[in-house]
């Protein structure tokens, strides 16, 4: 798939606001002490890229039913759904200058039913001209998300004949659709209702009662 720049100006991925908040002393904190057992932007990347799939907990893999969206309370709840998780991982890429970008899916339990806009993350090397999609949604049996930039291992290859969609652009800031779901949601279970099952502004308001098994 050809991914495409919402905004043609790299330098907007690397921007902070309110939900990408990497000026906050504990993503810098974080950014710096992962730096610092890496050293270049390959390997700063995935060690960015593993500590937020690995020590972060999915909320809904853990039960947790808090609703984190900024990238400073994921990583101080060490909680958080995926567009949560993605949020994370980007700010923490921005914080050491690399360019990252917030994507999209929509998925689909396996009969095509209950669809979700699930969140993920795609990131560009200082110097380089390609950008590659990472899943930091945490692993679990049958999800086997790895850091790989040449070839895509996300957690849900997408299904096209059961309406499952890779959303091609690459946004600077969280979808307003996303971002309004995490921001208005009380907890998980309002979460869920609230999320959209599809992209992009039409899908505003739009929600489910149960959560795909496949997304988030």
């Amino acid at each position: 798939m050809q991914v495409i720049q919402q905004n043609p100006d790299v330098l907007a991925y690397l921007a902070s606001d309110e939900a990408i908040d990497h000026w906050h002393p504990l993503v810098l904190e974080t950014a710096e002490a992962l730096w610092s057992t890496t050293g270049d932007a390959y390997s700063y990347a995935e060690a960015a890229f593993e500590f937020v799939r690995d020590t972060i907990a999915h909320s809904a893999d853990s039960g947790d039913p808090r609703v984190t969206w900024k990238a400073s309370d994921v990583l101080g709840t060490r909680n958080g759904i995926c567009h949560a998780k993605s949020h994370a991982l980007v700010a923490l890429l921005r914080a050491q200058g690399i360019p990252a970008a917030l994507c999209y899916q929509r998925l689909a339990d396996d009969d095509g039913s209950n669809p979700l806009v699930h969140g993920l993350i795609a990131l560009r090397l200082p110097g380089g001209e390609r950008w590659s999609r990472l899943d930091p949604r945490g692993n679990k049996p049958g999800v086997d998300a790895r850091f790989d930039l040449a070839e895509e291992r996300l957690a849900f290859p997408v299904r096209p004949e059961l309406g499952e969609v890779d959303h091609p652009e690459l946004y600077a800031a969280p979808h307003p659709a996303v971002l309004t779901a995490l921001r208005e949601s009380a907890d998980r279970q309002e979460l869920w209702r609230r999320l959209p099952t599809a992209l992009p502004a039409s899908a505003a308001g739009t929600g489910l009662d149960v959560m795909t098994n496949r997304a988030l």
